[in-house]
């Protein structure tokens, strides 16, 4: 399988790489360990560092690699590579073991007539597919799973025949017999995801056993065959067949190290699977729920198989060079206190046996009933009976979706990979977001174990217990994690009905290949809440007993993103604001915690008291945003900080109080070492918010750099200065997103706050560009005059500078030119970002500045900020898209159109096409939309599962074309829009879905949405952790 990208193309189908601060190639492939499924050695949308779109050319070309055959052989690839076909595919969600991803793989005709396709069942997955297939001839048609193996790699799916009209259909035939050693084989398939590639080389063993591929999916219970030969990403799937044209295996593996060696998958299994599918018979499954390894007789020996027992089976099989062993029996399972690890299998039911296939056939055709085996444990021999469990009923074929995650019942590959019990072990989280986003790991491999004080060890338990959990609860979960189940992990969440009010149930429908989706429960309305009393923690051994006081101004905040806008890089933020009107329940927090209004607010006072807030105001350039409380819900000596009225000045001695990374008080003596107008680094790959036109104060401490969160108070308890997070730039190295800890002048905010306490929400304007700081020598270069120069001198002796214009906001080209020099905004002189302040209350300045060389006078236009922030949102086909938010328009020369991508969730259509993330949309069909109502009634247009054209613009001004399918069974159309009188803030509307399907009711694109970065979270810096300037 493949990432579904190939080699490096143009840029004007890349989104910038995560790997560089510029904005180029994104061909990147993830380090692999040894072995490797080949769907592993590329994979678009899973675990690779970068963005990996489809390459140009998603069909195979005639053949890239072909050995010098003899005509025998070249006859005989000309006849299989008909049969042969390229799969395009989504795994929709994160399922099982696995994630939800875009990729390529191969499959071949099985049955021409009606139309099976035979590949891997890691391409097919245990959760929902949604994907088609391209001919030799590039003929296309869509595919869907009508059987995945629960155990062995291989899966089923079907094709309508009837859509090939221009080639002859003609299946592969399957003989498992012919697979012998030393036979010349080739390797026909999708290699590398490209062009269909032949591939040689010889079988070298029969008696391997299953590769293990780590914690994702992996065959076991069966041998494998190995040979010489060097497939890649694509492959998984191909046909190894012999020189007459017959499939003797299916390619599953290979190692990632450069050795040309491959893993097959021998086809005796499938080949009975198929039959029963062709019969229309039901395919049965047996188990006894234990894993059987192939050990050589020099290691059964050590294990116990006695002298008489290795001559008795010699003698019987005599090429066999080994036995069954017993690797992992589950507990509580049919095997359990009957077989132990290390067991040497002798007899099945009486007849001895040495092999996989024989094992498998009496599983297959004992479910329901019992099986008898006899075996060898340290020489000695025990005969136990064993009931024959369904291997498809522990299988899960369902999930549950609510708060945002997704659940189901854990899994026998699972439960055989860690060894853990399959009853009563708690509900695996197969999509850890929303309310179950945990802290402390990855996105799987998480159990829960209770909720709300209650049980949960099964999917039905879990249902009755979740569904009658109100909204916006506080509910306590108890989880573990696969690979650490001594410990029990504890975590407190804020239960999501609102967002997502509805439950729901994912049935798998093994006739139409969906799943099929309904509402298993609605939302319960929160509970009132009674007002709560708490006190504060004191500081009580420190020299400033006034200034530590004002701990008592603090809450925290916590803020989650049910849906990722902006390019802001984070589902969930936590750090602490301050109380700036304890009556009315007012608190300034950095935009670093707060990055726009459609999110969830939770505030904690005191450590003990916990309300919802909302946004009230968001400073659209210095990095704030007030929200609010309800003050009735809460009784604590909560206290409005003191705000200092001046400017603290450089060298000024004062207080440092911020909280650390683990949410404690720190207090420190320090100084003012710097207030300079400071530029936030522009993130060039990922354009989100960030603070620009301001001046920032650093201090001496090591404090500064520990603290996101804090202020600087005098003595007597007067603010100074917030200490605030500043969200930056991604690291071109490390691809994390740098953080930033500087301190906010008092008197900046204050004009502000005053209109909000006094119930007015500011309409500021702002001039549209951003300005950096030149000190004299550089002024006079640019024709700025020593008359100028001396007034500079004269009127601020502390600041020797002015401003001039770095960049000029896209879309407004009135006014303000880049370059220019900024004397005087309505008769005052430009020397301090404080003189700025003008522009929040003025439609029109008029300035003199500096441009070319001359002096002029202009009149300068400010542009409304109630434009900037987003207001309305459209996921379509997977992708988010709204208006380029402001941090675009900073850092674009022109705004192609009002539809911009901003990022797109795995394992969706615009993942599986090149529909890249900091691109804008600005035809559909031909039809311009030049903004998100066009959109809308041009894709509106589109039937279901059609393929349709998109005409777009890269960030680089690169025109390109995309063709998208559309898949509103999996991803209806959802659009957001910001609407004062919905409770929320926010009004939802589903414009097209599939009946039966998704309706954006089960995991919001918050987190399974993916920007530029390869990872969900983008690789941030620990909450707290940063960079003090």
């Amino acid at each position: 399988m493949d990432n579904t990208n190939g080699t490096s193309h143009s840029k004007r189908k890349q989104p910038p790489a995560a790997s560089s601060d510029h904005r180029p190639v994104k061909q990147l492939k993830s380090e692999q360990e040894t072995p490797v499924k080949e769907t592993d050695m590329a994979v678009n949308g899973s675990h690779g560092s970068g963005d990996m779109p489809i390459a140009n050319d998603r069909k195979m070309s005639r053949i890239t690699s072909m050995p010098a055959d003899s005509a025998e052989w070249q006859a005989t690839v000309e006849r299989v590579i008909k049969s042969v076909v390229s799969i395009h595919f989504c795994q929709t969600c994160s399922f099982d073991t696995d994630p939800a991803l875009a990729s390529e793989a191969t499959g071949f005709v099985v049955d021409a007539e009606k139309g099976y396709i035979m590949t891997n069942r890691h391409v097919v997955g245990a959760g929902p597919f949604w994907g088609y297939c391209v001919f030799d001839n590039h003929e296309e048609c869509d595919v869907y799973p009508v059987y995945r193996d629960p155990v062995h790699d291989f899966g089923i799916l079907r094709f309508d025949p009837t859509k090939i009209r221009y080639m002859p259909l003609a299946p592969l035939n399957l003989r498992p017999d012919l697979a012998r050693i030393g036979v010349e084989i080739r390797v026909v398939g999708n290699d590398a995801g490209e062009k269909l590639s032949i591939l040689s080389g010889v079988i070298s063993r029969l008696d391997r056993n299953a590769p293990e591929y780590g914690e994702g999916y992996s065959d076991f219970n069966t041998n494998y065959i190995q040979a010489a030969a060097a497939a890649s990403g694509g492959s998984s799937g191909s046909p190894v067949v012999n020189i007459d044209g017959h499939a003797v295996a299916l390619q599953a593996g290979g190692r990632s190290d450069g050795a040309a060696t491959d893993y097959f998958l021998p086809l005796d299994r499938p080949l009975r699977v198929l039959e029963c599918i062709q019969r229309g018979e039901p395919v049965s499954r047996g188990t006894i729920q234990t894993q059987w390894l192939l050990k050589p007789f020099d290691e059964c020996r050590r294990l116990g198989l006695t002298p008489g027992r290795e001559a008795e089976v010699r003698a019987m099989f005599p090429e066999e060079i080994g036995m069954l062993c017993a690797e992992v029996v589950l507990p509580k399972g049919p095997a359990d206190n009957k077989l132990e690890e290390g067991d040497v299998l002798i007899k099945v039911n009486g007849e001895l046996l040495t092999k996989f296939v024989p094992l498998d056939d009496i599983l297959d055709s004992s479910v329901g009933g019992k099986v008898t085996l006899l075996v060898q444990r340290e020489g000695q021999e025990i005969e136990t009976t064993i009931e024959v469990g369904d291997l498809h009923a522990i299988t899960p074929d369902r999930f549950v979706s609510v708060a945002g995650a997704s659940f189901h019942d854990l899994s026998y590959q699972q439960a055989r990979l860690h060894a853990v019990a399959l009853k009563s072990g708690g509900v695996y989280v197969c999509e850890a977001a929303g309310s179950f986003r945990f802290y402390d790991g990855g996105e799987s491999g998480w159990l829960v174990q209770a909720i709300d004080n209650k049980d949960t060890p099964d999917l039905a338990t879990f249902i009755e217990v979740v569904r009658n959990i109100p909204d916006r609860s506080r509910v306590v979960v108890l989880y573990k994690h696969l690979r650490d189940l001594h410990t029990l992990n504890t975590l407190v969440i804020n239960m999501d009905r609102h967002w997502s009010p509805k439950m729901r149930m994912a049935v798998r429908n093994d006739v139409t290949g969906l799943w099929d989706f309904t509402d298993i429960a609605d939302a319960i309305a929160p509970e009132s809440n009674p007002p709560m009393k708490a006190s504060f923690t004191q500081i009580s051994r420190t020299n400033y007993p006034d200034a530590a006081e004002i701990i008592k101004s603090f809450v925290k905040v916590s803020s989650t993103m049910p849906i990722k806008l902006d390019g802001f890089p984070r589902g969930r933020k936590t750090g602490h604001g301050l109380v700036i009107n304890a009556e009315k329940g007012l608190v300034i927090v950095s935009r670093a915690i707060v990055p726009y209004d459609l999110c969830d607010i939770v505030i904690t006072i005191a450590d003990s008291i916990v309300v919802a807030g909302k946004v009230v105001f968001m400073h659209p350039l210095q990095n704030y945003a007030i929200i609010q409380y309800d003050p009735s819900l809460v009784q604590a000596p909560v206290k409005s900080a003191k705000l200092a009225t001046s400017h603290i000045a450089q060298g000024e001695e004062t207080v440092f109080f911020g909280f650390n990374q683990n949410y404690r008080p720190v207090i420190g003596k320090t100084v003012v070492t710097d207030i300079t107008t400071v530029a936030i680094p522009a993130s060039p790959t990922t354009p989100r918010y960030r603070a620009i036109n301001l001046d920032a104060i650093t201090v001496d401490t090591n404090l500064a750099s520990q603290c996101g969160s804090g202020v600087l108070v005098a003595e007597d308890g007067t603010v100074q200065a917030l200490w605030l997070t500043y969200l930056g730039e991604r690291s071109g190295s490390s691809g994390k997103d740098m953080e930033y800890h500087l301190g906010l002048s008092t008197p900046m905010v204050l004009p502000i706050l005053k209109q909000i306490q006094e119930g007015v929400v500011p309409q500021l304007r702002i001039l549209n560009v951003e300005i950096h700081m030149i000190h004299m020598s550089q002024a006079r270069l640019m024709g700025v005059s020593e008359a100028w120069i001396e007034r500079v001198e004269r009127e601020d002796p502390e600041r020797h500078q002015l401003f001039a214009v770095r960049k000029v906001d896209a879309g407004n080209n009135d006014g303000l030119l880049e370059s220019d020099v900024i004397l005087t905004l309505n008769g005052k002189l430009v020397t301090s970002v404080a003189h700025l302040d003008v522009q929040y209350n003025n439609a029109t300045l008029d300035a003199v500045v500096v441009r070319k060389q001359k002096e002029i006078a202009i009149t300068v236009p400010t542009v409304p900020t109630t434009d900037l922030e987003t207001d309305r949102v459209v996921i379509f086909c997977g992708a988010i898209l709204h208006r380029p938010h402001h941090a675009v328009r900073q850092q674009i020369s022109k705004i192609h159109s009002d539809i911009y991508i901003s990022g797109r969730m795995r394992g969706s259509p615009a993942y599986q096409y090149p529909l890249a993330p900091t691109n804008f949309i600005t035809h559909v069909n031909g039809v311009a939309t030049p903004d998100l109502s066009a959109f809308l009634r041009e894709t509106a247009k589109i039937p279901d599962n059609t393929y349709f054209r998109l005409k777009a613009m890269s960030f680089d001004d690169m025109p390109w074309v995309a063709t998208l399918k559309k898949c509103e069974h999996y991803f209806p159309t959802i659009e957001f829009v910001k609407d004062a009188r919905e409770e929320l803030g926010w009004r939802k509307v589903v414009r097209e879905k599939d009946e039966g399907g998704m309706t954006g009711e089960e995991v919001l694109p918050g987190e399974r949405a993916m920007g530029v970065e390869g990872t969900e979270d983008g690789g941030v810096v620990p909450e707290g952790g940063g960079k003090s300037l």
